[in-house]
């Protein structure tokens, strides 16, 4: 679906602005904006120049537009810089160990731990399961700065001057890994405003260790840090104008899927009909009008079915708030023996979008089936919550439980109840123990 809407529903136009700036002053976050705007000159398969394609892809986005699954899966291109400075810090660590031996060594050693105890928690925090938030993530950002600098003084403050730019080389990696962390995460102004504070604080770590400030040695690492500037400009590039690319590809082969399904009913319902009404017969011409009446009015029939049955799904999916879902999911599993008693807490459902709200559904309806295939009970309770910056929905049974070692046969988180969840950026968890029942939740971000 493209958002090429002329307004958005409140009436007011689309605040448009270039993605590729968008992308450069914001970084990956600017993803989030990445399907809005996309046209069909896009996608289109007639070779064109690079750069023509190019200005097309990099066009307008509405830049108040946020797709939550974008903006989480864009946000792990920062375990590339962390992953590097993992690698960098220890390899000059180990050159200063090997041009200096034991001279300085134990406060550019605690540096180089304190490096890679950063990047392996940033790395932790950015791939465990609970929920993202961009509060806290801003919040380590700055703590990331503030010590990245710190480094550059201690450094000036606790290494003989004999070895102080070799020892200032630790922190150096660490430095450059900053800039590419910044620069990935928040765009390039950051990225060049850490390159820009680097050059005092190094200044006055040269003046802490030896008295004086070296200019020339100051900007020594400032062609490397162009470099890590420009190649961070350019991942951000190719990751933007790819991903604008992708969706523009996969928009329009969902758009030629859904034409082909749409053509193969014509084929087999008008199509076939009209092709019988056409061929004649030898019967009266009375008896012929009744026999094409008759398959008029039942190809009528048919492709009118179809056409409100699909309406009204359409209708209901787009209407239905998320309790009003679960509460039809409920009565549904009540036809089949289950009964559910459902507690929805005061929700905000208005920052749940649909799709988010289908997968959830979707999920639930598998949970409760397993609970009537296993659980050995025929009732459950169902409760829906805030929780975490998201929606949770807990499913209680009081049934006869299992043990994570003798788990049976097709119970559980199911690969489907994970595909759902997964595409929208939910997760579920199963608890249970044998003898107390089982509790399984299922949670979707806002």
């Amino acid at each position: 679906m493209t958002a090429q809407a002329t307004e958005d529903s409140d009436g007011r136009a689309p605040r448009t602005s270039s993605f590729l700036v968008t992308l450069l002053k914001r970084g990956t976050p600017a993803l989030a904006t990445a399907t809005t705007g996309l046209t069909d000159e896009i996608a289109d398969p007639t070779p064109l120049r690079a750069f023509k394609r190019i200005s097309r892809m990099a066009g307008a986005v509405d830049a108040r537009y946020n797709d939550g699954l974008l903006l989480r899966a864009a946000r792990y291109v920062v375990l590339v810089p962390l992953a590097y400075r993992i690698v960098a810090v220890p390899g000059a660590f180990g050159a200063f160990v090997s041009a200096h031996g034991s001279t300085g060594v134990v406060p550019v050693a605690l540096v180089a731990l304190c490096s890679m105890a950063m990047s392996a928690f940033g790395i932790f925090w950015m791939l465990r399961k609970s929920p993202f938030r961009p509060d806290l993530a801003a919040r380590l950002l700055v703590v990331d700065l503030i010590i990245t600098v710190a480094f550059q003084l201690v450094i000036g403050l606790t290494e003989p001057t004999s070895v102080f730019h070799d020892a200032l080389g630790v922190a150096d990696k660490h430095l450059l890994g900053d800039i590419a962390l910044l620069t990935l995460a928040i765009g390039i102004p950051s990225g060049l405003a850490l390159a820009a504070l680097s050059l005092p604080a190094r200044l006055l770590s040269d003046f802490l260790n030896s008295g004086s400030a070296n200019f020339a040695q100051a900007w020594s690492l400032y062609p490397t840090m162009f470099g890590v500037l420009f190649t961070g400009t350019g991942a951000l590039i190719l990751l933007g104008l790819g991903t604008r690319l992708a969706l523009a590809y996969g928009i329009r082969n969902g758009r030629l899927a859904e034409r082909a399904q749409q053509h193969r009913m014509l084929h087999d319902t008008v199509l076939q009909t009209l092709e019988a009404i056409s061929l004649g017969g030898t019967g009266e011409s009375a008896d012929r009008l009744v026999e094409v009446q008759r398959l008029a009015r039942a190809q009528a029939m048919e492709l009118r079915q179809t056409i409100e049955t699909a309406a009204a799904q359409r209708d209901e999916e787009a209407s239905r708030p998320l309790g009003e879902k679960l509460a039809a999911l409920a009565a549904e599993m009540a036809r089949d023996g289950l009964r559910a008693q459902l507690v929805i807490a005061e929700l905000d459902e208005d920052t749940l979008t649909e799709v988010r709200q289908i997968a959830l559904r979707d999920a639930v309806r598998e949970s409760l089936r397993n609970t009537m295939k296993h659980s050995g009970t025929d009732k459950v309770v169902v409760r829906v919550e805030e929780r975490d910056g998201g929606i949770a929905v807990i499913t209680r049974d009081h049934g006869q439980g299992f043990s994570p070692d003798s788990r049976p046969a097709g119970f559980g988180i199911s690969q489907s109840i994970n595909a759902r969840l997964g595409e929208v950026g939910g997760t579920a968890l199963v608890e249970s123990t044998p003898g107390s029942g089982t509790r399984v939740t299922l949670w979707v971000p806002f």
